[in-house]
């Protein structure tokens, strides 16, 4: 129950902070976040306003973050990490698996029909990423928060009904992991970054994509697509976000407003995060509804046929992180046990 009141708690606090700065201050610290998607999508204007808005006015005025979508300040959607490690900019939220490869251990929440709920696996990535990670993987930046998205769905110029359909599709997958399993469906994977779909859909560069729902309005994806395949029981798949900052900037700040910076995120935030991410597709799901495209829904036996034929993908990546020195297998049952609990 405690930390169900931690999480439910983060949404609320923006308003509460609200009269907590009623005595405002001028701003000390400026802070530039960049990221790739356009404003109004729903992780820049439903997740990281929200953190910023509530960091600001934690602080009483004297943070200021400056928010900056669609790559304004420059570079590509693969360098915002790097960009954050070098100080070109001070703070990102980026899809792990554009830098493939890099964090590992993240992997493990974008194995296939692993994610039933965005929530709980969110509050399950925090606690190993502060475990395994966050000294490691990520100990170059100032972890903030971590989250997954909702249910992956197919998004395709056909319909798709059995792993046999992927034959001869070229199919957009968004992380090492999601090529993986696209490749072990019998799809060709194409990786490209989210903004790219659009354009590559309609020039038939891919014949679908997979994407939740929740972004297929931002991207305008039912009106270049009209077929949609979801999901009964555990997700096909889901991608996993980080929220981080330049350790030189956060190590500027002085004691009273790391504690504002701590305070407004980690795991409530996490959880928030994927679950207002997992929300947002059924909005979005509409519009397809409306268009009167054509939306499958596989059962949980139809399901349990797709994750049959992913299995191998398992083995493969518990093999590849045995070469690393990490155990795979490992993280998946504390993962699975982690996302039980919650």
């Amino acid at each position: 129950m405690t930390l169900r009141r931690t999480i439910l708690g983060f949404a609320g606090g923006a308003v509460l902070a609200l009269g907590a700065s009623s005595m405002a201050f001028a701003v000390e610290y400026t802070f530039n976040l960049q990221s790739f998607l356009p404003a109004q999508a729903t992780i820049p204007s439903k997740i990281i306003d929200v953190w910023a808005d509530q960091v600001e006015e934690a602080s009483g005025g004297r943070i200021e973050i400056k928010r900056f979508a669609s790559m304004q300040l420059g570079g590509k959607p693969p360098e915002l990490i790097d960009q954050v490690i070098d100080g070109v900019i001070d703070i990102t939220w980026n899809v792990v698996g554009y830098t493939p490869g890099r964090f590992p251990s993240t992997e493990v929440f974008e194995l296939p029909f692993l994610v039933t709920d965005a929530r709980a696996a969110s509050s399950a990535y925090w606690q190993m990423m502060q475990e395994h990670m966050e000294a490691t993987e990520f100990k170059d930046v100032k972890m903030l928060g971590v989250w997954v998205h909702g249910p992956g769905v197919i998004h395709a110029n056909k319909e798709v009904n059995t792993p046999a359909d992927f034959n001869g599709m070229k199919i957009r997958g968004a992380s090492r992991q999601v090529n993986a399993l696209l490749k072990q469906l019998g799809a060709t994977p194409v990786g490209m970054p989210v903004p790219a779909v659009p354009e590559a859909l309609s020039k038939g560069v891919i014949d679908g994509t997979t994407i939740p729902w929740e972004v297929t309005k931002a991207l305008k994806v039912p009106e270049l697509v009209e077929n949609h395949t979801e999901f009964t029981g555990p997700m096909m798949y889901t991608i996993t976000f980080v929220l981080v900052m330049n350790w030189d900037k956060y190590n500027g700040l002085p004691d009273d407003l790391k504690a504002v910076m701590d305070d407004n995120s980690g795991l409530a935030f996490s959880v928030f995060a994927g679950g207002t991410q997992a929300d947002a597709d059924g909005p979005s799901r509409q519009i397809a509804v409306d268009r009167g495209n054509n939306i499958v829904t596989l059962d949980a036996e139809q399901s349990a046929t797709w994750a049959a034929a992913a299995a191998p993908v398992y083995d493969a990546w518990i093999a590849e992180m045995s070469d690393k020195g990490i155990d795979g297998q490992a993280l998946i049952d504390q993962a699975k046990a982690l996302m039980a609990a919650y």
